[in-house]
């Protein structure tokens, strides 16, 4: 069973940064896509991003220019380096992993945008 663990997510204000990361139980380059959604309070689960095996990445049209993703295959780990965060950032971060057929999810981490 593939697991997924995220981390990183913490309070933090308007303006800054934060990284969040997302370790998988195996190695990374076997997934054909992993990427991020999140979910804010009594909103739909909304796509954030996805790098794939190739490292081409793919972002919501509303964090393009603020948030990268990228991939550390020695620790199988997926990042995702938020910058310039906005309270509308406030959210569940939920971690993806896409291997055919299967799609595996991590239990979210809080990231939380306030002064």
């Amino acid at each position: 069973q593939v697991q997924l663990v995220e981390s990183g997510g913490e309070l933090v204000q308007p303006g800054g940064s934060l990284t969040l990361s997302c370790e998988a139980s195996r190695q990374i380059v076997t997934f054909n896509v992993v990427g991020w959604y999140r979910q804010a309070p009594g909103k739909q689960r909304e796509f954030v991003g996805r790098i794939t095996g190739s490292g081409r990445t793919h972002y919501v049209d509303s964090v393009k220019g603020r948030f990268t993703i990228s991939g550390d295959t020695a620790k199988n780990t997926v990042y995702l380096q938020m910058n310039s965060l906005n309270p509308d950032d406030t959210a569940v971060y939920y971690c993806y992993a896409h291997a055919w057929p299967r799609e595996y999810w991590g239990q979210g981490t809080q990231v939380t945008v306030s002064s």
